[in-house]
């Protein structure tokens, strides 16, 4: 069948590629470099399994700029286009989402939307009676940064908000092209497959900020804290994954969808997921005063990335420390290589790692790597199990 893919982020390009195994999919997209890149099956974004299956799959994957070529006779339309938290409005902004139901129900054609774009609680209900459509439901995703095609080969679980046959055609649509044999598949209103994507991420990033908490506690106390943290994780209830400290959750999912599973709390008794949100700004301004106390002059910034392998940095949480630490009148210089500019943030880009090293008075590293093992006296990390 004809798929198409609106938005070709970690989500949707994840998606067109792993659909594309069986299926003629259209990934439609804004900007031309990507559309161009797509199409000579080279990756926009950083992941081992999408630039394996470019190079190594006979994929019926075509990408686009025209909306129409990607929608006219396509069965279903995936919708996976950003939907940035705006703080202002204390609410996702979902015009993007918007933009393409519109474009569709002006096309008039027989097709069923699937929104994988993370929305708010009601969200696809709401769209059905402000554009009086029925055709469009919502299914989450649950993908990692640089594992995103991965995680669609080998799904934790298959999640429809909706019950009825053309839900059930879709998870099916899934399960094919998916490599895991035995997967989940789960259906359920949509306004509830909704709170499941939300209440999931928040409930990873309560975990985040749980062991942050109790690196913070260690470091001041003077414990150690990965002992601390193995002895926790021998609890078969607890586990040991999940569980390595960090300068802050950030990405593309966690801050955002804790924000706006707060504000869906409106009027609903809580208070664990405000602290969640709290626990957040409360590290990175610990690590901010950690970095404080040892006077840097120069304080160096080993990648902006949140994660090991990926080239992502959007909401990291070291973005807001670089800030923090502007402001206390020490000077930031940065080493992060997929960045081909002189300044980020009015910071200098430092990108020869020898000068970087040598200007530094000390390098705040996220996610330490056998790189800065030459320099390790110069280098302040919370990165106690040296993984994500």
């Amino acid at each position: 069948m004809k798929i198409a893919v609106a938005g070709t982020g970690y989500v949707g390009l994840s998606m067109a590629t792993l659909l594309s195994q069986k299926n003629k999919v259209y990934a439609l997209d804004i900007i031309p470099e990507k559309v161009e890149m797509i199409n000579k099956r080279i990756s926009p974004i950083r992941d081992e399994y999408i630039e394996e299956y470019f190079k190594n799959k006979n994929l019926n994957l075509k990408a686009t700029l025209d909306y129409k070529e990607a929608f006219e006779g396509a069965e279903y339309i995936i919708i996976s286009t950003p939907t940035n938290y705006d703080d202002e409005r204390n609410h996702f902004d979902t015009s993007s989402v918007e933009d393409i139901i519109q474009k569709v129900k002006e096309m008039n054609i027989e097709t069923t939307m699937v929104v994988k774009s993370t929305i708010p609680v009601g969200f696809i209900k709401s769209m059905k009676e402000k554009y009086n459509i029925d055709n469009i439901m919502f299914s989450p995703e649950f993908l990692r940064e640089g594992k995103a095609l991965y995680d669609n080969l080998y799904p934790s679980r298959i999640i429809v908000g909706e019950v009825s046959k053309r839900a059930e055609k879709f998870a099916n649509l899934l399960k094919e092209n998916a490599l895991k044999e035995d997967v989940e598949i789960k259906f359920m209103g949509s306004t509830e497959a909704e709170a499941v994507k939300l209440f999931a991420n928040t409930y990873l990033a309560l975990r985040v900020a749980y062991f942050n908490e109790l690196d913070t506690y260690a470091e001041i106390k003077g414990l150690n804290a990965k002992e601390i943290i193995e002895g926790v994780g021998l609890d078969p209830r607890i586990g040991s994954h999940y569980n390595n400290p960090s300068f802050g959750y950030g990405g593309y999912c966690l801050p955002k969808d804790t924000k706006q599973l707060l504000a869906n709390f409106d009027n609903v008794p809580q208070n664990i997921i405000r602290a969640i949100v709290r626990a957040n700004r409360t590290r990175k301004k610990h690590i901010t005063e950690m970095v404080m106390r040892k006077n840097p002059d120069v304080v160096g910034i080993y990648r902006l990335t949140m994660k090991k392998d990926s080239d992502n940095f959007r909401a990291s949480a070291i973005q807001e420390i670089i800030e923090r630490l502007k402001d206390e009148g020490v000077e930031v210089i940065i080493y992060e290589p997929t960045l081909e500019k002189d300044k980020f943030n009015d910071c200098k880009i430092e990108n020869d790692f020898n000068e970087f090293c040598k200007k530094a008075d000390l390098i705040l590293a996220n996610r330490y790597e056998s790189i800065l093992e030459k320099v390790k006296d110069k280098v302040y990390t919370r990165d106690l199990f040296a993984r994500d």
